[in-house]
């Protein structure tokens, strides 16, 4: 299948006008100017599949139900937004019911449903817990971890922890020495703690600001600690909500464009219609769009899809056009599948065929995934 494109983004390039040619579930060519023969179909704009490394559900479904038709619900309706790989993220729970969550989405994983899975706690800071049941936190115990790591597997991308509970570094040496990358977040941690964190190993800081100790001129946080660190990638919720554009302009330059993760962190209620909704025990309200607990005024996760956060980060980065579709295709697909160890989403001969048709709005008109376009494709079970 020969595709051309008016504008194609491999991850690396921009070619204007460009073509790729796809053979089975793969890339076979792919260059700039003319193709070298007829197209199959004509498209607007290319770009490599988003790469979701923080989302706990869409389409009414939320991955700690921890059933295949839960999974398959989500992952439907981020596909249909663009998301290609996706790494399904868990909220805090009892210790049995985390082990049943990380078995029964162990086994998704190996089917190719997602990815991989991100533990989001239970070992986090109950000062921060957001739409965590502050119940549920807990320091990390040796013997736990070792239980989830072995039930998972190797299907645990990802682990977040906060760096000043009791136990913490070691935890981290812990995940670090068994492949998993381990990030910071819903943390009450000094400047200093997070140092620490990141010497034992952390890579990653989760929703960068969100759920996290501000910045005080005299006691930085782990924002700022975070930031300086060339080890660690950061994540963003580019919604329009939890930050503002501002403050992701001011990230990207200061972290330069390798270390800065877009995530949708969405819930349930990305992709369907307000109401109430819950992520893991947690009741949550849906307004406008907006998710917050049931009855507060806590952020409980976003609605949105990557295709909206692709489109913010362009609309909001204050670089001319081309450089800000550049960077945005770093942010929301290279850069995620690099820090957490994920195949590259880079379109090159060889690589995966997993691509996202925009149009002039950047607006989903299409997806191909593993070489088949969306809407042709098997459905999920």
């Amino acid at each position: 299948m020969l595709l051309t494109a008016r504008t194609l983004l491999t991850g690396r390039e921009l070619f204007r006008p460009g073509w790729i040619e796809v053979s089975g579930a793969r890339v076979h060519q792919i260059g700039s100017g003319a193709a070298p023969g007829p197209a199959d179909r004509e498209l607007d704009t290319v770009v490599p599949g988003f790469v979701d490394t923080h989302v706990h559900g869409g389409g009414g479904a939320d991955f700690s139900a921890a059933t295949k038709a839960a999974t398959a619900s989500a992952v439907r309706l981020h596909r249909r937004h663009g998301t290609t790989t996706l790494v399904a993220s868990l909220v805090s729970a009892g210790p049995a019911d985390l082990l049943r969550q990380v078995e029964v989405l162990a086994d998704q994983v190996r089917d190719g449903l997602i990815a991989g899975i991100h533990l989001e706690g239970p070992w986090l800071a109950a000062s921060r817990c957001g739409a965590h049941d502050p119940v549920l936190l807990r320091d990390p115990d040796a013997g736990e971890l070792d239980r989830v790591l072995e039930i998972g597997g190797g299907t645990i991308r990802m682990i977040t922890l906060a760096p000043e509970r009791a136990g913490a570094p070691a935890a981290i040496e812990r995940i670090v020495d068994a492949g998993v990358v381990a990030a910071v977040g819903h943390t009450e941690a000094t400047y200093e703690q997070t140092r620490t964190a990141i010497a034992a190993g952390a890579t990653v800081g989760t929703h960068l600001f969100n759920a996290m100790r501000p910045i005080h001129h005299r006691e930085p946080g782990p924002v700022i600690a975070l930031l300086e660190d060339p080890r660690v990638t950061v994540e963003l919720i580019a919604d329009g909500v939890h930050v503002d554009p501002a403050l992701y302009r001011h990230v990207a330059r200061s972290v330069g464009p390798d270390r800065l993760s877009l995530v949708t962190d969405a819930m349930a209620a990305a992709g369907v219609a307000d109401g109430p909704y819950e992520i893991g025990p947690m009741a949550v309200d849906v307004a406008h769009g907006v998710a917050r607990l049931a009855g507060t005024s806590t952020i409980a996760g976003s609605t949105t899809t990557m295709d909206r956060v692709f489109g913010f980060a362009v609309a909001h980065s204050g670089l001319p056009r081309d450089e800000s579709l550049l960077l945005a295709v770093r942010q929301s697909s290279v850069n995620p599948a690099s820090a957490l160890g994920l195949a590259s989403p880079v379109l090159a001969p060889g690589g995966p065929a997993d691509l996202v048709v925009l149009d002039a709005e950047l607006s989903v008109t299409d997806v191909l995934y593993a070489g088949r376009w969306t809407a042709e494709a098997a459905p999920l079970p």
